[in-house]
């Protein structure tokens, strides 16, 4: 279907299938014509490559992925949305959808089963409320994918790609740099969609490494120094370590041993000053 960011379009789908925005699942479709072109081509869509989206909309992003890539298959929670896809989608063959949460669903056995021989890659408008937990999903399941491009919240995209070892630097900063590399790629302003939410928007993408970007003895130990050290980020580390149930004087030695400060912050470190702390507690037992 054409027109798909059209006003007129767009109030005539919404009459006719009865269809109204929700809040609760952070509802703002893209009528921004230009926006989704761009998406489409910077997430590498392309014959021989598979796309997973998460929440189509009315498929105004899906729409582009389709033109480009050999297959699109779109996850999208609200039930409601079925049957209006099946009209705006109706003209494209490699056009897949499926009604399920994509925090739920088992992302390895869609990709064996949709994108056999194909690259695959993940693009997506998500919603606001969302964002972190569907990117860490992406990437903490190691899934054979090569890259993420997806639209969030503008301070959530500064956040992502904000610099290591900087006051913008997150524990989310951390974790999206451990398993890829951060691009931020353009601004969208919140008139480009409908409902226009109160904030602007931006398009960033995650090229996914083809194993993490620093050694550590114990993932599972790197990422609990890097939760406690940004729970309180005004802190030191001499005191956020601590909350690990680790004791001050253990958590004193191991910086003094790897050589950090004990007055340093979360927010001065580098992956590798995270992984040297990570593995000395975890060479201690912790």
């Amino acid at each position: 279907m054409d027109n798909l960011t059209n006003i007129l379009t767009i109030k005539d789908l919404l009459s006719r299938h009865g269809f109204t925005f929700s809040k609760a699942l952070g509802q703002n479709f893209l009528i921004n014509p230009s926006v989704c072109p761009r998406m489409a081509e910077f997430c590498g869509a392309t014959e021989g490559v598979g796309v997973i989206e998460v929440g189509p909309g009315f498929g105004v992003l899906t729409h582009e992925l389709c033109l480009r890539a050999d297959k699109v298959v779109s996850i999208e929670l609200d039930k409601r949305l079925m049957p209006v896809l099946e009209e705006t989608m109706a003209e494209h063959s490699n056009f897949k959808v499926i009604n399920e949460d994509i925090l739920k669903i088992d992302l390895h056995k869609l990709i064996e089963d949709e994108f056999k021989n194909m690259h695959v890659v993940v693009c997506a408008n998500l919603p606001y409320y969302i964002t972190s937990p569907v990117i860490m999903k992406l990437l903490e399941e190691k899934l054979p994918i090569e890259s993420i491009t997806v639209m969030v919240q503008k301070e959530a995209a500064q956040r992502i790609c904000a610099k290591l070892a900087s006051r913008d630097s997150s524990a989310l900063t951390v974790a999206v740099n451990y398993y890829s590399e951060p691009k931020f790629l353009f601004h969208v302003s919140s008139g480009s969609f409908m409902p226009a939410p109160k904030v602007d928007s931006a398009v960033i993408r995650l090229d996914i490494s083809s194993k993490p970007r620093v050694d550590t003895k114990s993932e599972k130990m790197f990422f609990r120094v890097v939760k406690a050290a940004f729970a309180q980020r005004r802190k030191t580390l001499s005191n956020t370590l601590c909350t690990m149930g680790i004791s001050k004087a253990l958590v004193n030695e191991v910086l003094d041993d790897v050589q950090i400060e004990r007055s340093t912050r979360a927010e001065q470190l580098e992956l590798s000053d995270f992984a040297k702390i990570a593995d000395a507690f975890y060479e201690r037992g912790c």
